[in-house]
């Protein structure tokens, strides 16, 4: 079980970004070129990412922010570039500092923040090394993972031994896209646009008809951004479910029944969609979400929430139960 002491009280955010100027070089492997500085704005490569250096990189300015949207607390994880997927064998090294300069920076930040840590998901030894070392780990509540890994997700071989390892020490696992590219969203930021939902609702239907949480009751898994397309899909996969052999192999329940039991946040973007999510999920398995420091971000959060009429206390408790606390 991971060890964290209170947090400070008020709106918990589970989906908020850090990476220390040491690991900015990224993973082995990485494409991109790494991450660098450029007069006090972050690039990926040569590609701007349009905000500070210091919102990705300082600990002390991702405190002042947290404070300045109203926020209790935040949860913060590597951005989905730091993912060791492109030369994992070669990550060790990279994964443990990240987990070393994170356990660091949430101990500084009194109350303020909470961590989740990076595991590989190619090999279950090394995933359970890492993960058992975040578990014991004071602030870290769990590990943030890609939904999709070297083409497959979570119905079936690593990727999943590592979501049973999670489940089995305790562990909060959340989703998170990689922006994966493909040709046809080489323009207009459609590898996000598009490609970030389509990432996520591969892996949530992936853990829905994998059976996943019939295997694992326990695991608290959460996909952010409103868990993509899913909310407008469910039903489809419902009436696939019972129409279809191959669909309901791997599962003994409705999607829609299972789909209740995982966890969400409100990066939706649109109040509309919100309320179709709302209407799908759990009420105790809707987290506030933010992005931070990305522009995809939702800006303010809890505003956000609150202008949907929604109660800011449920958003602590539903934090604080997905963190295990």
């Amino acid at each position: 079980m991971s060890e964290i002491s209170d947090i400070r009280t008020g709106v918990i955010d589970v989906h908020a970004h850090w990476l220390p100027r040491d690991l900015l070089a990224l993973p082995p492997g990485n494409p991109y070129g790494g991450m660098n500085d450029r007069d006090g704005e972050l690039f990926l490569g040569d590609i701007p990412l349009s905000f500070a250096t210091a919102a990705m990189t300082d600990i002390d300015a991702v405190v002042a922010d947290t404070h300045k949207a109203g926020i209790g607390a935040r949860v913060i994880s590597a951005p989905p570039f730091a993912f060791p997927v492109h030369a994992p064998e070669q990550a060790d090294d990279y994964v443990t500092a990240y987990n070393e300069h994170l356990a660091e920076a949430v101990a500084r930040a009194d109350g303020t923040l909470v961590g989740l840590g990076l595991a590989r998901l190619d090999d279950a030894a090394a995933a359970r090394r890492e993960l058992t070392r975040l578990a014991g780990t004071e602030g870290v509540a769990g590990v943030a993972v890609p939904p999709l890994v070297q083409g497959s997700s979570y119905a079936d071989g690593v990727p999943r031994e590592v979501l049973a390892i999670a489940a089995e020490l305790g562990l909060a696992v959340l989703v998170h896209p990689m922006q994966l590219t493909r040709p046809e969203w080489g323009h207009h930021y459609l590898v996000n646009l598009i490609g970030n939902p389509v990432e996520t609702t591969t892996a949530v239907a992936s853990v829905l008809l994998g059976g996943v949480l019939e295997q694992l009751p326990d695991l608290r898994i959460c996909f952010v951004h409103g868990g993509g397309c899913a909310p407008g899909l469910v039903g489809r996969w419902d009436h696939g479910w019972r129409s279809r052999a191959d669909v309901r192999a791997g599962s003994n329940c409705l999607p829609s029944d299972t789909f209740t039991r995982l966890y969400f946040d409100t990066v939706t973007h649109d109040p509309d969609v919100l309320r179709l999510l709302r209407s799908h999920s759990s009420p105790d398995r809707i987290l506030c979400g933010s992005d931070y420091p990305f522009d995809m971000a939702q800006p303010d959060p809890v505003g956000y929430l609150l202008s949907q009429g929604l109660d800011a206390s449920v958003f602590e408790a539903n934090g604080r139960a997905f963190l295990g606390l």
